[in-house]
């Protein structure tokens, strides 16, 4: 039977920030597996080391996402070079995307990246996300795109990439994927999701054929603030530990 390796814990090894840290982003690795995003093994989600500016948990390359845990993840440094012994590899071209969001955005603590046929379908569409649903309005309040540059391997498009992201939270990657970062793991998943439930009703609004109403700018401007509103300033902390529930449920495991 092919089984995983034994993976020793890290409680107790590292900070207690650090694992808090893992936790939060192997519960992500696992809701995307769960919401059906992940694409075998070739996306990834990254996290900052609190109190670490300069290192990153990232995926082991090869395992699924619903195998990772807290322990597995890989610490790295923004050379993509991991500073524990570990028996995975990490995958290049996944943390040359992460690398260049991390060091450019000194906030963003977590960027999460997708390949799914819906976010991947509106990617190759010239006009990009439209405004049809109220999910749309969330991302386009602050969304950016990026030209399509095969895959990310060289260091030379980091640059490109940082400046079409700019300030933004989604980046439409085009004829690839989506890209969400956030302050903390949590925010950069709620951010997924209402990007990709926006590309989702967009694909299946457009097979109904034409006559599409789309929402108007000015209500897509009043949206930041209808948002604090109805998450009574928790934004994303409203949802998560909701989501730690489900997954404890459906895919226990994860903190180990």
């Amino acid at each position: 039977m092919n089984r995983l390796p034994e993976i020793p814990s890290l409680r107790g090894r590292v900070s207690p920030e650090e694992w808090q840290m893992r936790v939060d982003l192997a519960a992500c690795y696992r809701l995307v597996a769960l919401f059906g995003w992940d694409d075998l093994v070739y996306t990834h989600i990254s996290a900052r080391v609190p109190g670490e500016p300069d290192h990153f948990l990232i995926n082991p390359y090869g395992l699924f996402f619903e195998e990772i845990t807290a322990s597995s993840l890989v610490k790295v440094d923004h050379e993509g070079r991991p500073l524990l012994d570990t028996p995975f590899p990490v995958n290049p071209a996944g943390f040359v995307i992460h690398s260049a969001v991390h060091e450019a955005r000194p906030e963003v603590n977590c960027v999460l990246h997708t390949h799914t046929l819906h976010g991947t379908a509106v990617s190759a569409q010239q006009e990009g996300l439209l405004p049809l649903s109220q999910q749309s309005t969330f991302a386009l309040t602050s969304l950016a795109y990026h030209e399509y540059e095969g895959l990310a391997l060289r260091e030379a498009e980091k640059a490109r990439l940082v400046a079409d992201l700019g300030r933004a939270r989604h980046m439409i990657l085009r004829n690839h994927g989506l890209l969400t970062c956030g302050r903390s793991v949590a925010e950069a998943f709620q951010a997924m999701y209402m990007l990709e439930a926006a590309c989702r009703v967009q694909i299946l609004a457009q097979a109904g054929g034409s006559g599409l109403r789309r929402v108007p700018q000015e209500i897509i401007d009043g949206m930041p603030e209808q948002m604090r509103e109805v998450t009574r300033g928790q934004g994303s902390n409203l949802v998560w530990p909701g989501l730690l529930r489900r997954l404890d449920r459906r895919s226990p495991g994860y903190d180990a």
